[in-house]
């Protein structure tokens, strides 16, 4: 269902203000208090905790109508990847509309979920290229290379490697009947079906239709006759599931053992 793209901007919060006439963040003792961010303010901010289940360009459009009272935005950039659903970064043209934006915004209602807002580690590419153009190559150098160095350092594309590496025999072509490991379900790519497992023995129908109705999008919900423990919830889409799956994973059916929801394998 789509969505009103231009929620009320936040009531405005008294601030400091500096020489220049932008707003300062309080401190004391050289601390920010009143919740102020502890970190040195950059052109761009961070946002977390989006709802996942609004459309990308709706997000984007609602997010650059909630900050523009803040400053001038020069992009908006969120995606709806696994690595970065339910984020964006919001580009201003200078530190101090950012920092205020950072005090006001954070933990604004957004479509039912409070964001949380802190200042992003590296300046955005939109900033680079309004601020300091000629060195927009180097930039985008630079942040690749950090991309590499980040999926380098992943623990768990190094494990992944190495269960791969393994079963193909240490780097030899796999040989006849042996099996290469399969990607683990945490890391399926996005799927409007999702597979439930570690289901108690005395779960039913009923009780899976409840809990996963409270969910926009619920299609059907199928149990599978000879594995008790196990279920598949199918929605209208891969957002609808997506919502429902980080909701619920880890959700104690019976007060004890925790039930597993994962993406189905496509």
């Amino acid at each position: 269902m789509e969505v009103d793209s231009q929620p009320p901007a936040p009531a405005a919060i008294a601030s400091p203000q500096l020489e220049n006439g932008s707003a300062a963040l309080p401190t004391l003792n050289g601390a920010p208090i009143n919740g102020a961010p502890a970190e040195a303010p950059t052109e761009t901010v961070y946002v977390q905790n989006l709802n996942e289940s609004v459309t990308l360009n709706t997000l984007k459009q609602t997010l650059t109508n909630l900050f523009k009272n803040y400053g001038d935005v020069l992009d908006v950039v969120a995606h709806h990847n696994i690595r970065m659903r339910g984020q964006a970064f919001v580009s201003f043209a200078n530190p101090e509309e950012a920092a205020k934006a950072v005090k006001e915004v954070d933990k604004f209602p957004l479509y039912g979920k409070a964001m949380k807002l802190s200042f992003a580690k590296t300046r955005s590419d939109a900033v680079v290229k309004k601020l300091d153009e000629a060195h927009m190559e180097a930039h985008k150098a630079e942040r690749l290379a950090r991309k590499k160095r980040a999926r380098a350092d992943n623990p768990h594309r190094r494990k992944s490697q190495a269960r791969l590496k393994a079963a193909a025999g240490e780097g030899a072509a796999p040989q006849q009947g042996r099996r290469l490991v399969q990607m683990p379900d945490e890391y399926l790519p996005p799927n409007k079906i999702l597979f439930l497992q570690n289901l108690p023995d005395t779960t039913t129908l009923e009780q899976l239709q409840i809990l996963f109705s409270q969910y926009p999008g619920l299609h059907e919900v199928r149990l599978v006759p000879t594995k008790k423990d196990i279920a598949f919830v199918e929605y209208v889409d891969e957002n609808a599931a997506s919502v429902a799956k980080d909701a619920l994973h880890n959700y104690r059916l019976d007060g004890e053992a925790k039930m597993k929801v994962t993406f189905a394998r496509k």
